[in-house]
């Protein structure tokens, strides 16, 4: 078979981890050729692509980024996207596409699968926010950077009895603030499920201080949000797939706790950071399992499904049912993490 890959929107640990396994095993089992699309769907649209083979993969499984590039180019926001995108596939004898992407990326896959397309989808995305799947590589990545951070803040914030504001990605859902803030001991995390009321934190970092605790830290997921008329945050600029740009709700949250509170208060941003460098082993070997288990769907020919974590196993799932629904926090998992709010 001739089997295409392309990896979409942001770019996460893990990516190269996933298509090495899928070439591993379509080549040396099947003797499959393989091609990659040039960042993402825009690859897709343009016709650019580039030979892949197990050579390629050497020495990329603790390799962050992805070898193929990405872009967050949306075929659908085109003229005749979705068939252009079909046409290229067969104009270039591509037997199988596999998309490795967020839901913005397997939403455009959906529809090309829809039009007739053999499309299989790999979950991808560091937010872990993707449906029908427990866990997506990358994400145990980003937590673990996330603690750390958080880690080295707290005896910073110790030494200057600051509040210490650390801002983590998490566009619709906090997955990553609940998880980094559990492990990393935060006084108050802040997700983008439910609006925080400024002054209910403050009154709690103040409460915390009274009691003699000098230093604090506030986790907050990118797209948090506060209650209607506390403060505002500007955020205007959008993507392709219609998505604010997000970032500066932790600047602001902290020039408000300072202004209200009197406390010193610093912002650390990790953004960016949650994504580069090398993936955990965990990652690493979902990642791996996901791939292996992608090019077996292809050959089966379990055409508009994506690969998915369940219950410890890797199973296949309707594309449609993966992008259908956002997966938010578990409201008992954000309890555990509010039994240590300002202790």
């Amino acid at each position: 078979m001739r089997v295409a890959m392309l990896t979409g929107g942001g770019d996460c640990p893990g990516l190269n981890a996933v298509m090495r396994a899928i070439v591993r095993k379509g080549e040396r089992r099947w003797g499959d050729e393989f091609i990659g699309f040039v960042d993402g769907w825009r690859g897709v649209l343009d016709g650019e692509t580039v030979p892949l083979d197990v050579g390629t993969f050497r020495g990329t499984l603790p390799r962050g980024g992805t070898v193929l590039g990405s872009s967050r180019t949306n075929p659908a926001k085109t003229d005749d996207g979705i068939a252009t995108c079909a046409d290229t596939l067969e104009r270039l004898g591509v037997d199988a596409l596999v998309a490795i992407g967020g839901e913005d990326t397997l939403g455009v896959a959906n529809e090309l699968a829809a039009a007739g397309a053999p499309v299989v989808g790999v979950p991808k995305t560091i937010d872990n926010d993707l449906s029908a799947t427990e866990l997506t590589f990358g994400f145990d990545t980003a937590v673990q950077i996330a603690t750390e951070a958080i880690d080295r803040l707290h005896t910073t914030a110790e030494s200057h009895h600051r509040v210490m504001v650390v801002e983590v990605m998490g566009r619709h859902a906090g997955h990553i603030a609940v998880w980094a803030g559990i492990a990393g001991g935060a006084t108050y995390t802040l997700i983008p499920e439910e609006r925080f009321d400024v002054d209910a934190v403050c009154a709690a970092l103040v409460q915390r201080h009274e009691m003699g605790r000098y230093a604090s830290i506030v986790v907050v997921a990118e797209g948090a949000q506060p209650v209607e008329g506390s403060f505002h945050v500007a955020r205007d600029e959008v993507d392709a797939f219609g998505h604010v740009r997000l970032g500066g709700i932790g600047n602001t949250l902290a020039n408000e706790i300072e202004a209200r509170t009197g406390y010193e208060t610093r912002v650390t941003i990790l953004g960016h950071v949650q994504r580069g460098g090398t993936p955990t082993a965990f990652d690493r070997v979902l990642a791996t399992r996901f791939g292996v288990a992608a090019i077996d769907a292809v050959h089966d020919q379990r055409w508009g499904t994506m690969v998915a974590l369940q219950a410890g196993e890797i199973v296949s799932v309707s594309l449609a049912e993966a992008v259908g629904t956002l997966k938010t926090v578990d409201p008992d998992l954000y309890d555990v993490a509010r039994v240590f709010f300002a202790g």
